[in-house]
């Protein structure tokens, strides 16, 4: 059966350690925990889809080693397709992840197998495609416009920030990023919804017709066709907010799929980033939709 969702994208294992603090250049610090978990952007938003009720199918890569088999096998237990996680020779992916005592992470990205996935248009057909920068640009550009020609929807989360090509902006459809990479890739500084509406209102100037600005404790920005629209937040105790993002949009493009509209789909995201960040790790974080108290 044909994917409702195909994520192209990474897929890393996450070391997490949890430190009272960052330390400082040349201090040494006694952690408090280390958690190995999957993760890698692609991944997180294939698991965040799955969860919400979407067939998904990853396109991925990683190597030949237990870190690849671990991802592999963790995504086919939630019921997502890995026909199109290939195997090359080279390290799979990891991510160094440090969290502080207020939630924040600090991450640091070793590619490996990452850097050789190809888009083959055999491998690549579904209703949505969701696309990130963790992975060759070329072959984000490639992939989306194969999607494109096929009638799907493309949605973009440009993480890590990078300047994006001229062409990618003409495939995208709805582009998903935070006030960090909202301000970097529209020029203007993003502190609040305000902000966050003149940055996305430029943004789409130059292509995409919905962007949307996640502002963490503030809520979430949408601009569309319908005007800029603000959805606020609830407050919660942040225990670590890695993959909150992936999970807002894994939620949102599950819920798109389901019919919703894009305000619904919008707080279906916030409420299930909501829940994230209440607990630690990557994939063990996102939640399932039985817990936001949906059918």
């Amino acid at each position: 059966m044909t994917p409702q969702i195909v994520v192209f994208g990474s897929m890393n294992m996450d070391l997490m350690v949890r430190v009272a603090r960052a330390p400082r250049g040349g201090e040494t610090l006694q952690g408090l925990s280390f958690l190995a978990n999957p993760g890698g952007k692609g991944a997180n938003q294939a698991v965040a889809c799955a969860r919400q009720g979407a067939r998904v199918a990853m396109v991925g890569c990683v190597g030949e080693d237990d870190f690849g088999s671990t991802l592999r096998n963790a995504l086919a237990a939630d019921g997502i397709d890995v026909a199109q996680v290939r195997t090359a020779g080279e390290s799979t992916g990891v991510a160094v992840v440090m969290v502080d005592d207020q939630g924040e992470n600090r991450i640091t990205i070793i590619p490996g197998a990452n850097h050789l996935l190809k888009a083959d248009p055999e491998a690549l057909a579904g209703q949505y495609l969701l696309l990130q920068c963790e992975v060759p640009m070329a072959e984000v550009v490639l992939a989306a416009r194969i999607m494109h020609e096929q009638g799907a929807t493309v949605v973009m989360n440009p993480a890590p920030v990078c300047q994006l090509p001229d062409e990618l902006w003409s495939l995208v459809d709805i582009f998903v990023m935070n006030e960090i990479e909202a301000s970097e890739l529209s020029g203007v500084t993003v502190t609040d919804s305000a902000s966050a509406a003149a940055a996305a209102t430029a943004l789409r100037r130059r292509g995409p017709s919905t962007a949307i600005v996640t502002l963490g404790a503030q809520g979430v920005l949408v601009a569309d066709d319908a005007g800029c629209r603000h959805f606020p937040a609830s407050k919660v105790q942040v225990v670590d907010t890695t993959a909150a993002g992936d999970t807002f949009i894994g939620a949102m493009c599950a819920a798109r799929v389901a019919g919703q509209s894009t305000d619904a789909a919008v707080m279906r995201g916030i409420r299930a980033a909501t829940l994230c960040v209440t607990r630690a790790g990557a994939q063990a974080s996102i939640p399932y939709l039985r817990e936001l108290g949906e059918p």
